[in-house]
């Protein structure tokens, strides 16, 4: 019977995040991980203010290990006549010395982070793999722990380095896209490709994603996968993640597994939904139709949506600036949509209510209600802020919070499935 209370009561707190290296000994390699993912939270959000700012092509060369910008009046003169050689100046032919230094400034503050991540990165994995070794107390769950990186991890974290190494290369091919000969005489205005737009973002937030997953993996790896110290030697040894599930009668572990399938559901359409955003961004198309919730008094503007002279149609999808808005006000809505009913089917339902968290019983750990409170919020957040956007003409301020937004949300959904 003792044994059985004690269970329960540490099965009561639910699944808990261990950052103290003293009770888990992969807790230093979650929290790098987690730290590595803020920088390039951080990086997202530079990369976002220079499209905004319209800085990606001030740059027209691109080194792998990257150069100090230009200090010397001799060296900016140098610097912006080789600008003036490509397809932008045409069309910002009054930009003055000071204009330019300040969009370089942001293409290169871009760059430059970049290989800080990668280094960062880099170094992390490096001293995580041969020099770290966990020091092991009393606590440590378990304590025959040689590194700090947990048993199949390492392949995790060698794909995390090539995703970081391959955003380098599709930024660069991003940027030439605006770069080529045959944009001299462009009546629109000379912007990257969407299509490469959407693949670099699509993978700064791939990247983003992995890191925090493994990070919140590392941090509640002792908690999902090892075995805990049974009172008495009969007693069954399980994880605390197992004794949880254990402790589920079958209703509350359907309404579980229907909970997380609803985050992760989320979790999709907020990508999907970033993706969307990448091209409202390459088209320009967030100054249009700056009216909600209808555009041009139609719910749906059939006659604007069709280009006849894009061929093959498929390409109004993602280049016709009425389908490429609506495609996103459709996917931003279905995404808040879909955080605040999974937020309250896991809050209101019988099964997942606080007062059985207390027997170990409830189907959302304390650790899930935060992460639902906080994904509904976050989600009706961003879209009151996508609104806004919409409505004051993309200002630079509220665009580039409403791209951070994103990742808040994301990262409340990751979270939420994680816990």
């Amino acid at each position: 019977m003792a044994s059985t209370s004690s269970s329960i009561t540490s099965i009561s707190k639910g699944l808990p995040i261990l950052s103290q290296s003293t009770v888990n000994p992969h807790a230093p390699l979650g929290k790098w991980l987690l730290t590595t993912s803020s920088l390039v939270f951080g990086m997202v959000h530079i990369g976002g203010v220079t499209r905004l700012t319209k800085s990606g092509l001030s740059m027209t060369d691109w080194k792998p290990l990257g150069s100090r910008p230009p200090i010397t009046l001799d060296e900016w003169t140098v610097e912006f006549e080789r600008y003036k050689q490509y397809p932008e100046w045409e069309q910002r032919q009054n930009m003055t010395l000071d204009e330019f230094k300040y969009i370089f400034y942001w293409e290169w503050g871009h760059r430059m982070m970049g290989r800080v991540v990668g280094l960062v990165y880099g170094a992390g994995w490096a001293y995580f793999t041969w020099l770290h070794r966990p020091k092991i107390s009393a606590d440590s769950i378990p304590k025959a722990i040689t590194s700090a990186i947990p048993p199949g991890y390492q392949s995790r974290l060698a794909v995390l380095f090539a995703m970081g190494g391959t955003q380098g290369l599709v930024g660069w091919w991003m940027v030439k896209s605006g770069l080529g000969e045959d944009r001299f005489g462009d009546r629109n205005e000379i912007r990257v490709s969407p299509y490469r737009l959407a693949s670099h973002l699509g993978m700064a937030v791939g990247t983003y994603s992995l890191l925090v997953w493994t990070g919140l993996g590392a941090l509640s790896f002792p908690v999902d996968r090892y075995a805990m110290a049974a009172k008495e030697k009969s007693a069954e040894t399980l994880s605390m993640l197992q004794q949880y599930t254990k402790n589920l009668s079958p209703n509350a572990l359907r309404h579980a597994q229907k909970v997380r399938g609803g985050v992760l559901t989320t979790v999709g359409l907020t990508g999907l939904t970033i993706l969307s955003g990448a091209f409202v961004a390459g088209n320009d198309a967030g100054n249009a139709y700056n009216t909600y919730p209808l555009m041009n008094d139609q719910w749906i503007p059939l006659d604007d949506m069709v280009d006849p002279d894009k061929v093959p149609k498929w390409r109004n999808v993602f280049e016709t600036t009425a389908t490429v808005q609506w495609n996103h006000r459709v996917l931003g809505t279905a995404t808040a949509l879909s955080a605040v009913g999974v937020a309250g089917f896991g809050l209101l339902h019988p099964m997942g209510r606080a007062s059985l968290a207390a027997m170990g019983r409830s189907s959302t750990t304390p650790q899930v209600r935060r992460g639902l409170v906080s994904l509904g919020t976050a989600a009706t957040a961003q879209m009151s802020l996508g609104i806004a956007t919409l409505l004051n003409y993309v200002p630079i301020n509220l665009a580039a919070t409403h791209q951070l937004g994103s990742l808040v949300v994301l990262t409340c959904g990751l979270y939420t499935a994680h816990s």
